[in-house]
């Protein structure tokens, strides 16, 4: 619960705060991979072995949406749907972004399952 002076200004309490940055600091995340994804060609996706692009966009934009809304709204971090929104955001970020994003570099560097090609 907010608590407001006289000036109608909330007075956050610091665990309050650190919510607040921490649901921010999430919604960074989620909105680099949305971004990201958005940036990384259509084909690189099915040949690093992952999901459609289409598919990773649906996830990391309603894992924005909610990023949005949580922080926006000071939703508390024990919620199940901030938590889940980062989740997703982190899988793409650390999973599929490195496979996708050495694939869509192109070049004769690129590593085939068998050596280069």
């Amino acid at each position: 619960m907010h608590t407001s002076n006289a000036l109608g200004f909330n007075a956050l309490g610091p665990l309050q705060w650190l919510n607040w940055i921490l649901l921010v600091a999430a919604l960074v995340v989620e909105a680099w991979a949305f971004i990201d994804a958005l940036r990384r060609p259509t084909g690189a996706f099915p040949a690093a072995g992952k999901r459609t692009k289409s598919l990773w966009l649906i996830i990391t934009g309603v894992s924005l949406a909610v990023g949005l809304f949580s922080a926006a709204y000071d939703v508390s971090l024990i919620s199940i749907l901030p938590i889940v929104a980062f989740i997703a955001a982190a899988i793409y970020m650390t999973d599929v972004r490195p496979k996708v994003r050495e694939i869509g570099k192109g070049g004769s560097s690129h590593q085939g399952p068998y050596g280069p090609w």
